[in-house]
């Protein structure tokens, strides 16, 4: 058996790097924070040890039987925190954290902790280092639907075509309308936040609102 201070040090190394990722995951206000990773980090050292200890202990043949079911059962913990939300698919980045920390205290308590702290300051760039770079690539966009409303006597539509002609953005469901005199023009378009300012920054002017809100993407 494993002396018990080379248990100890496996799981305080797991505890360590999930307590890290979660302090990530708490500063962005996501799910699974500090004691969440902790735990998921934590738990998956501790099957993996006990998964070798009992295999010698009985004399099993195959020492990463329990092991190998971490993998299946972090499923079921990811899948949990996924959600749909107007219009949009979120916790997706959550629920890969979660498995790649099961997979970070797999490596610690397999003896890994070379490849476990590694694992953990890639994902920690993957989680925070990443996020100017897909805005400054415009990679992550949103479905949003946009209402215009402009005073009688303001023509705002040639305005909305130049704007996203310039952006590169189509325009999707266009309707234009009159309520109380008030023209209101509605579409979709796939935006990226740095767009979304820039829209409403172009647009919204005296006698113009315009509005965004999420939406779901009609399919035909």
């Amino acid at each position: 058996m494993l002396p018990i201070t080379t248990i100890i040090y496996r799981l305080l190394w797991a505890a360590l790097i999930g307590a890290v990722i979660g302090v990530e995951r708490n500063i962005r206000r996501r799910p699974a924070g500090m004691r969440t990773s902790m735990c998921v980090c934590m738990g998956a050292a501790l099957f993996t040890i006990l998964s070798v200890e009992i295999a010698k202990m009985y004399g099993d043949s195959s020492p990463t039987r329990i092991a190998s079911n971490i993998v299946q059962g972090i499923g079921f913990l990811g899948a949990g925190v996924i959600l749909r939300d107007r219009g949009s698919v979120v916790g997706l980045t959550t629920a890969a954290t979660i498995f790649v920390e099961a997979a970070i205290g797999m490596a610690a308590g397999g003896g890994l902790y070379t490849t476990a702290g590694v694992s953990g300051l890639l994902v920690l760039g993957a989680l925070a280092a990443m996020i100017p770079v897909e805005n400054a690539l415009n990679l992550k966009r949103r479905y949003m639907q946009f209402v215009i409303t402009a005073d009688p006597g303001v023509n705002i539509l040639p305005d909305v075509r130049k704007i996203f002609g310039e952006l590169g953005v189509k325009l999707e469901m266009m309707a234009a309308t009159t309520k109380d005199q008030e023209h209101i023009i509605t579409f979709s378009a796939d935006v990226s936040h740095h767009q979304q300012d820039k829209v409403l920054a172009a647009l919204t002017r005296s006698g113009v609102t315009c509005e965004m809100m999420p939406s779901d993407r009609q399919y035909e």
